[in-house]
């Protein structure tokens, strides 16, 4: 159901490799990853989606709004999450060398179609 999207997303940037549709509860409900993909996306997900939560409670005790989007780089891969709505959000994993901007550009114009399938 929202497997062309997902894929959209990871095709479209070079250097991308997974990405994946959970709710903030850790149960996904889609995923896509390129053949040979060193991680697995729904670990990432699960793992990282705690960090959101942490994140978005920061924001708001901060009084700076709700969390829109998260980076995270590390040695072996990158990862870019964007909230979705109040029950999902969308992972993005991507090689090192990968453009990150390219990646955000991809989720920020790619989550409204997540949005009309979930509803």
């Amino acid at each position: 159901m929202f497997q062309a999207v997902l894929k959209d997303i990871v095709d479209g940037v070079e250097g991308g490799l997974s990405t994946l549709l959970m709710d903030f509860e850790g149960i996904a409900l889609d995923s896509y990853s390129k053949p040979g993909a060193p991680f697995d996306i729904n670990n990432v997900g699960i793992e990282f989606g705690v960090v959101l939560k942490a994140i978005q409670r920061a924001a708001v005790s901060l009084e700076a709004g709700q969390a829109a989007e998260v980076a995270i780089q590390a040695d072996k891969m990158i990862t870019v999450i964007r909230v979705v709505n109040a029950t999902y959000f969308v992972a993005f994993s991507l090689a090192p060398e990968a453009n990150v901007g390219k990646a955000r550009y991809m989720l920020r114009t790619r989550v409204p179609q997540l949005l009309k399938e979930l509803s």
